[in-house]
């Protein structure tokens, strides 16, 4: 038996198989539990593998390029026109053969473990974050209803909580005091968190290259840096640095026929936290532009004087993602002169 190209559909414990020979012909098909997996694929002769870039994808990606095989990646929506009848894993296995195959197929980079372990936490860090400003709101809505209004900002509740409990302690019920208090060192637990979570991504961003030269760019720090290069890994996947835009969902969406262009609003296709991160930089970047002379603020200036504050907010967003793949793939270090508008 002569395998050329497999297609994994991927799962928790049953993992399925389609396996075909050098001229497309179906020679396999398997239900494979997870421990099976391994010693059957390190039987066969090194062959080109397909997965979707779902949960566990880049572990078992690993794994197999470490019995020689070739594994590409692809998102679940550019597998999803080769399923042929309804969906069930044996179908879903035979698409992912069918696609891994198309030469026009765009395929997702394999992270390491330690671009894994970077984004882990991220994501935890903006679980916290989530977490503490749910817990804020709902302490400043629960003050509200005895007619204590609050600034906007975790920052006043951290700091006139205190006071509160020991001035309203005549006013308010004992139980609501008692409550108050345990919500507040929640949420002290949750700032405490994301300030540690933080520094362990700082670290990581002061003893990688990589990171530090993204950090130069006005708009990006430490978090967006970190976060990028993570991500992205080896720049060079990408064409350009207008793939890269187009890859964070940063360029319009086309709705076009007949030879006549409509363009949209952005795509937001991608990560939707990157995307987040860098169009937040850019909105911190257009504050100071007004009041500071930098690289872009001639260019901003004119944009902003004809379209909207956040348009230009993800024009610079758009830009700067330009920039770091220049960076990233040419092994460059940010110059602001160089990078003037002229």
């Amino acid at each position: 038996m002569q395998i050329a190209t497999i297609g994994l559909d991927l799962a928790k414990n049953v993992i399925q198989l389609h396996a075909v020979n050098q001229h497309g012909r179906t020679v396999a098909k398997k239900a494979l539990k997870r421990d099976q997996v391994l010693p059957f694929l390190a039987k066969l002769t090194p062959c080109l593998i397909g997965m979707e870039a779902c949960s566990s994808a880049h572990h078992w990606a690993r794994k197999l390029q470490g019995l020689g095989h070739t594994v590409r990646l692809m998102a679940p929506q550019f597998v999803k026109p080769y399923v042929k009848t309804n969906k069930n894993d044996a179908a879903d296995a035979e698409a992912i053969c069918e696609a891994v195959t198309r030469p026009n197929m765009r395929f997702v980079p394999i992270k390491n473990i330690e671009q894994q372990a970077v984004l882990s936490l991220h994501r935890a860090r903006q679980g916290f974050v989530k977490a503490r400003t749910a817990q804020a709101n709902q302490i400043r809505g629960m003050l509200v209803e005895y007619g204590i209004v609050l600034p906007q900002g975790i920052c006043h509740i951290l700091k006139r909580v205190p006071d509160i409990l020991a001035t309203a302690s005549a006013d308010l019920p004992s139980t609501f005091l008692q409550l108050l208090q345990r919500l507040v060192e929640h949420l002290r637990e949750l700032d405490r968190h994301v300030e540690e979570l933080e520094q362990q991504i700082q670290r990581w961003h002061r003893e990688n290259e990589a990171s530090k030269r993204l950090a130069k760019i006005p708009g990006i720090g430490p978090i967006t840096a970190s976060a990028l290069v993570a991500s992205i890994g080896d720049a060079r996947n990408f064409k350009s640095g207008k793939e890269l835009a187009a890859w964070l969902g940063l360029v319009p969406r086309q709705h076009s026929s007949g030879g006549k262009q409509n363009l949209l609003g952005i795509s937001k296709r991608g990560d939707s936290y990157l995307r987040m991160l860098l169009i937040h930089g850019a909105r911190s970047v257009l504050r100071v532009a007004e009041r500071k002379a930098d690289y872009v603020s001639g260019w901003l200036s004119k944009l902003t004087e004809r379209r909207h504050h956040n348009i230009a907010a993800v024009a610079l967003a758009n830009r700067n993602a330009r920039i770091m793949w220049a960076l990233l793939a040419h092994d460059r270090t940010f110059n602001l002169a160089f990078n003037t508008p002229r």
